[in-house]
């Protein structure tokens, strides 16, 4: 558990390096059959800060931890990224998209952290 306590705490800096905004933890770890313990949801402006942000971390989560994402989907694009390590899956969006698909109030019975904003 502390170990995936620091993942997520490594991801949520990475995601900070790049400015991203409005960083949330959602904590699954009490739900029964959830894909993964936590999410970190997070968003930036366009879709080339979207993709810098992943990219942050993909790197910052090589070099610190020396973990590898098992999967990651939507680099190119940079509207949507996700970026999956197995205990923890990062979504990092276009505010837009974040707000049409609305993740941290699909997991309503979830617990959620919201990260203050480093400007």
């Amino acid at each position: 558990m502390k170990e995936v306590k620091s993942l997520v705490n490594n991801i949520v800096a990475a995601c900070q390096e790049k400015k991203a905004k409005n960083i949330v933890i959602v904590d699954m770890t009490e739900l029964p059959g959830s894909i993964c313990q936590y999410f970190v949801i997070c968003d930036g402006n366009t879709p080339t800060q979207v993709s810098a942000i992943a990219e942050e971390v993909i790197d910052s989560l090589k070099k610190k931890k020396k973990e590898r994402p098992i999967s990651s989907d939507g680099l190119r694009e940079g509207r949507w990224v996700g970026i999956d390590y197995g205990t923890v899956i990062v979504h990092i969006f276009l505010p837009e998209l974040r707000e049409f698909y609305d993740l941290e109030h699909l997991w309503a019975d979830a617990g959620i952290e919201s990260i203050p904003d480093i400007d």
